[in-house]
């Protein structure tokens, strides 16, 4: 069952961290509003830092943006077409380094671990195990 997260209005946070500023005990604004005290805490940490304004913009990771549309809307120049060519080009890139460094240290532990063959004729694999 996953949570849904609420969203609440700057002039709602304002209201709770003036309670807690006038000496509310924050234990007891956690079980009235059913919010956890590190929310309440940082509402008031960004309040007494940036005011109000602080307060009117949403407070944790921002959405998921999928992949290749970093940047919004159509292309308005055979520029910007190019540098979005190009940053697409840069991550396929990126993540074959990743790919092919994963598969080069797998392929450094399996031969680490194969035995030597010091027999003609015989197989460089590892022992049999006993059945």
């Amino acid at each position: 069952m996953s949570k849904k997260s609420r969203v609440f209005s700057g002039e709602f946070k304002q209201s709770v961290v003036q309670r807690i500023l006038n000496g509310e005990k924050v234990s007891a604004l956690k079980e009235e509003f059913q919010i956890k005290r590190s929310v309440l805490y940082s509402w008031r940490d960004i309040y007494c830092q940036e005011g109000v304004a602080g307060l009117q913009r949403s407070i944790g990771r921002p959405p998921r943006i999928p992949s290749g549309s970093h940047l919004v809307g159509p292309p308005t120049s055979p520029e910007e077409v190019a540098a979005r060519r190009v940053a697409e080009l840069e991550r396929k890139i990126g993540q074959q380094a990743v790919d092919m460094d994963f598969l080069r240290r797998a392929f450094k532990r399996v031969k680490e671990s194969r035995q030597q063959n010091t027999e003609a004729g015989g197989t460089a694999s590892t022992e049999r195990s006993e059945a």
